[in-house]
Order: C-alpha cells, then structure tokens, then sequence
C-alpha cells in the first residue's frame, strides 16, 4: 500500500475491536504486554462516553481495514498560558511503515492541533527506539535531553491518593 491508499479520520465507537487490537500490538513491540489491561469496554467510555478523556485517530485502508492508530488529548501548558495536544500512543502495523502512514498521523494531529490554539504537540518516545527518534526528529521534533517522565501508578498512586 503506499499513502493514497489510507484515509485518516476520527474514531468511531464501531473501532474499538480493531484500536484495542492495535494497542496489544503496540504493548508487544514495546515489550510491555505484562501492563495491559485494555478492552473494549473499559476504552469505550474514555473515547465516546459522556465525558471523554481522549481521542483517537485511525488509519484506514482502501478495503476497510484499520492498519494504525493515534490515541491523543489536551493538556495545559502553564508557561504559554495555553493548551496543548498531547500524544499518548502512535502505532503503524509494520506491514505499513515506510508508506508515510506514521508521517501523515502527526501531519493530521499537527493541524488539528493548531486548528485548536495549542501551543505545543508533545510525545514520548523510549530512549532504545532509535528508528522513531531519528524519524521525529526528521520531522522538526525535539527530544527533550534534561526531562524525565514521572509516574504514580498502581498500588503507589493509590498509597499517595489516601493521604
């Protein structure tokens, strides 16, 4: 396939099955299976319920299939005094990279995140995947050298939220 054969467009509740399988391989190529805990059921009501806590994209082929995913949502920068779109999860299957697919996802979220008034599009990327840090970087990203990602999580978030 090459890029003329792949829409983008938002997620819909019938996307689901396919996202959730998406993250499961996302969660394999990081070697991270062990942290999963995604279903349907328990994604639905953060993308499409009453009040959703993120967003997602999906890449979609010529005959339906969906081949890649980028799941995002806003969060706030203190020092612009603006908001900010961030991304959480971008995955290509790899059958489809080097089509220009990944390059179209953040072209999309980059737009959408202007459309918006953001005043940045952040992501995290693992310092051993050099492949998608020279290819962000390609793009104009920075990888922030002196940050650290923090984390509360499991048994110790819960510890810190009962105080």
């Amino acid at each position: 396939m090459n890029k003329q054969d792949f829409s983008i467009r938002p997620a819909e509740p019938r996307d689901l099955g396919a996202i959730v399988g998406l993250i499961r391989e996302l969660a394999d190529f990081e070697q991270l299976t062990h942290l999963l805990q995604v279903d349907e059921e328990r994604l639905r009501p953060h993308l499409f319920g009453p009040t959703p806590r993120a967003e997602a994209v999906v890449a979609e082929g010529a005959a339906g299939q969906i081949v890649a995913f980028a799941l995002f949502f806003h969060n706030f920068s203190t020092f612009l005094a603006q908001p900010g779109l961030y991304l959480e999860d971008l995955y290509v299957q790899p059958a489809h990279r080097g089509t220009g697919l990944g390059r179209q996802l953040l072209t999309h979220l980059a737009r959408l995140a202007v459309a918006r008034g953001c005043g940045r599009f952040e992501w995290s990327v693992l310092d051993w995947n050099q492949r998608a840090i020279g290819f962000y970087e390609g793009m104009g990203a920075t990888v922030m050298p002196d940050w650290r990602i923090c984390r509360l999580s499991g048994e110790a978030l819960q510890a810190l939220g009962k105080t």
